[in-house]
């Protein structure tokens, strides 16, 4: 039986009675038998050679066609795979099968050129999935057929030579000098002339220019590598007879370096000198920096000016291949700082002979000092030690901007004196009444003293101890003083 051919068969069944003699009664039915499938069917292609064509510019995993191969069988007997065998294009085209159409899609795998080559040649093979071996005897289950694909031509971009450029050029180079070049070239057959431009956008200060036809670059402003050592810029190659077919390309531009700065030194040095130095002595130690970029380090020669190369009292040296400069005392003179005769009794006076600037001179002083010393504790602060609280400003007082009048600072704190009962005056005098929080002594100065001397007294130095007792003795008041 052949399932292919027909796959159900009625079969018509009697029955009789009395073993079929005659005058016996009989009964008929139908029986339909269904023939299941085996895979006893290779796959077959409906032609053995088909024909595409596709534009060289596709897109990668396009797909260019489709063949299949019929298979009598149904169900899983009829699964076929898809395979690409042999040919000159197994390296640029794919197959796949399609489960569903159980056909084979052939895809692009590689970019095509139909400059270079304009014609490929498959041979695809389908083969049955599943085989059953009792009917291996019957060949082969698969099937091959031939796939011609043809490559239209395309209109391209321009190509360059070099996927990026990499450019050297001088800092002192002269204008319009070339710098390097650039080539493109159309890749199709009619190949259209190229026309080269900057993309500005990379060159916003215009710096570079290129030849529109032969692509050369080169100089349109000075450059200084101090300022800036790399350039970036990306030029444009357009097609003349097809404007839309552009391509453009990263050129990077080194700027090489040239003696062109001179030494600096490294800050503005003042040197201080003791006036008992010693010879020899190191006086400042100064360096210099080049903004230039010589391959081995800098080397710098260091010399007085014209007019210091006589004067016998400083020298200059080398320190080894360090750029560092000394300067070192030769020679000098003790003298006094005062001018005294040998009668001047005067030994700690040191006279100074400088001038204030006057009203306008308001850097000369600290005028912090006027500020009023009252704390908001109630007490006031000793002048001679660090006081142990912060104190804050008392209240209504507004801060005073640096850099003020100081006249107008004066009579703003006058009225504000005046005004505030608790503030102290502004003068001279100095408080010695404050002898420290906690202590048991009374204050000794006789400066803030309510009472008068006749009415103090003093007996209780005695009670201090030794150190005390000689004190208490001397203010001690007898009997016979007072009667006296």
């Amino acid at each position: 039986m052949d399932r292919e051919a027909k796959e159900e068969y009625l079969v018509v069944i009697q029955a009789k009675d009395m073993g079929g003699h005659s005058g016996g009664l009989s009964g008929t039915t139908t029986l339909t038998v269904t023939l299941t499938d085996v895979n006893d069917n290779p796959p077959k292609f409906a032609q053995s050679l088909y024909h595409f064509s596709v534009p060289e510019d596709v897109v990668l995993g396009t797909a260019i066609g489709r063949v299949k191969a019929n298979d009598q069988d149904i169900g899983e007997n009829a699964q076929s795979s898809y395979d690409i065998i042999d040919g000159d294009g197994t390296a640029l085209f794919e197959i796949t099968s399609d489960a569903q159409a159980q056909d084979g899609i052939i895809r692009l795998r590689k970019p095509l050129d139909f400059e270079t080559k304009r014609s490929y040649t498959l041979k695809v093979e389908a083969a049955n999935v599943h085989t059953d071996p009792r009917f291996s005897s019957r060949g082969p289950f698969k099937d091959t057929a031939t796939v011609k694909i043809v490559v239209e031509d395309a209109d391209e971009p321009p190509v360059f030579s070099s996927p990026t450029y990499l450019l050297e050029v001088h800092e002192n180079a002269a204008l319009n000098s070339v710098i390097g070049q650039v080539t493109a070239r159309d890749p199709d057959i009619t190949s259209s002339p190229i026309r080269f431009s900057i993309d500005r956008h990379t060159d916003l200060e215009r710096q570079f220019n290129v030849n529109a036809d032969d692509g050369k670059i080169t100089l349109a402003t000075p450059l200084d590598r101090e300022l800036t050592v790399w350039h970036n810029i990306t030029i444009i190659a357009t097609e003349i007879r097809n404007h839309s077919q552009i391509s453009r390309v990263p050129v990077a531009i080194k700027v090489l370096d040239v003696n062109d700065n001179a030494p600096e030194f490294a800050s503005e040095y003042e040197a201080f000198l003791c006036e008992n130095g010693k010879p020899g002595q190191v006086i400042q130690t100064v360096s210099a920096t080049d903004k230039d970029e010589p391959k081995n380090g800098h080397y710098f020669l260091y010399s007085l000016l014209p007019e210091m190369v006589n004067n016998p009292n400083f020298t200059i040296k080398k320190n080894e291949v360090i750029v560092v400069l000394f300067v070192t005392l030769r020679r000098h003179k003790n003298e006094p700082l005062i001018i005294k005769d040998d009668e001047d009794v005067r030994e700690n006076i040191i006279r100074y002979d400088d001038e204030g600037g006057g009203e306008e001179d308001t850097e000369a002083f600290d005028i912090a000092t006027l500020q009023n010393p009252d704390g908001i504790n109630g007490f006031l602060p000793r002048k001679d030690i660090k006081p142990d609280l912060q104190f804050m400003p008392r209240q209504g007082l507004a801060p005073v901007p640096s850099g003020v009048d100081v006249d107008e600072f004066i009579n703003v704190r006058l009225h504000e004196a005046d005004n505030d009962p608790t503030a102290p005056p502004y003068d001279s005098i100095q408080i010695y009444g404050y002898e420290g929080r906690g202590s048991v002594a009374g204050s000794l100065s006789s400066l803030e003293s309510t009472t008068s001397d006749s009415d103090q007294n003093f007996d209780y130095l005695s009670d201090w101890g030794p150190r005390f007792k000689r004190l208490g003795e001397l203010y001690s008041v007898g009997e016979s003083d007072k009667e006296t």
